[in-house]
């Protein structure tokens, strides 16, 4: 794999031209985890999910390693799977979390991996749904919406 610039727009578009598949897998994660949770948190619409991902791109140092993790988990397919497994679930937390930002949306975008990952299902290889795991995993938590992350924290100094 060799990266430049031209092949980090390449995947970009690719990635924004996954909203079709990610949105609603974005909004069953929400869903079931506001749920979980006992809170509202709003769906997220075909242009949130665009935008955050445009926002991700905007940042090159970021951009690249989102646009190499992903082109990987692409093309993952292991024969009979299962030894791959270790790897797409790796490669899959680490750019939901690069997706997300910094700590603490970092961490929470890996354990929200696992949960996105479970309900993910796509043709082609087996990191076709990681990567859309992924996504989803890293845009909604990314995205507002969630009640502790609209309001100062009670933590911060005054």
């Amino acid at each position: 794999m060799r990266l430049t610039p031209e092949s980090v727009r390449e995947e970009r578009t690719r990635l924004l031209d996954r909203a079709d598949a990610v949105v609603p897998l974005t909004n069953e994660v929400r869903r079931a985890l506001g749920e979980a949770f006992g809170v509202d948190v709003p769906p997220v619409e075909p242009a949130d999910y665009r935008r955050a991902m445009a926002d991700v791109f905007a940042d090159g140092d970021r951009a690249v390693n989102v646009a190499a993790l992903a082109a990987i988990l692409r093309d993952l397919d292991v024969a009979e799977d299962y030894p791959g497994f270790v790897v797409d679930e790796l490669l899959g937390r680490e750019l939901a979390a690069l997706i997300a930002g910094e700590q603490p949306l970092r961490l929470l975008a890996e354990a929200t991996f696992h949960y996105a990952d479970v309900h993910s299902h796509a043709e082609g290889p087996a990191g076709a749904d990681d990567l859309n795991a992924a996504l989803a995993a890293g845009v909604q938590t990314r995205l507002p919406g969630w009640p502790w992350r609209d309001s100062p924290s009670p933590f911060a100094p005054e």
